[in-house]
């Protein structure tokens, strides 16, 4: 595992606030199962702080440079955040049903639903069970509660 102090060189650009990234991820949970990988497609660009990677993400970044490679562990609170039980509402049954009426789809834990939040936007919910005359759906991140490896490879860094 790489850190930024591996540097060897003093003339390169580092990773800090506001730094224009382009690199390769990969993230896995801790069992080495792969979530999200880019290593076999292009590389991504983003601007540190413009929202496009989540803060605990963004930190383990901050003072590497072109070239590096690192693995780190992103505890689930500063990863995808902690399951908050509240995000699991209970709906009847006959609210639910009528969304995937039209379709081959069968009602049952794990079956993702799309809602619309109070500001229009789509909101995705997991039906957690359903029961004679209701059905739980969990709004929490699928990934909440999971420590995620965070694998990265370093193309390219600018200062803005």
């Amino acid at each position: 595992m790489n850190s930024p102090s591996d540097s060897s060189s003093d003339s390169l650009p580092v990773i800090a606030e506001k730094s224009r990234v382009t690199l390769h991820f990969a993230l896995k949970l801790v069992s080495g199962e792969i979530i999200d990988s880019n290593f076999e497609r292009d590389p991504v660009s983003f601007t540190m702080g413009d929202g496009n990677l989540l803060e605990g993400f963004e930190k383990s970044l901050i003072g590497m440079v072109a070239g590096q490679k690192n693995s780190c562990v992103i505890e689930a609170e500063f990863a995808f955040g902690i399951s908050n039980p509240d995000n699991i509402q209970r709906f009847r049954r006959h609210e639910i049903e009528p969304m995937v009426a039209e379709s081959d789809t069968v009602l049952e834990p794990g079956l993702i639903l799309s809602f619309a939040d109070a500001a229009k936007g789509e909101l995705a919910g997991v039906v957690h069970s359903v029961e004679a005359e209701a059905v739980l759906v969990n709004f929490n991140h699928p990934l909440a509660d999971k420590d995620i490896v965070f694998d990265v490879h370093i193309i390219e860094v600018a200062s803005t």
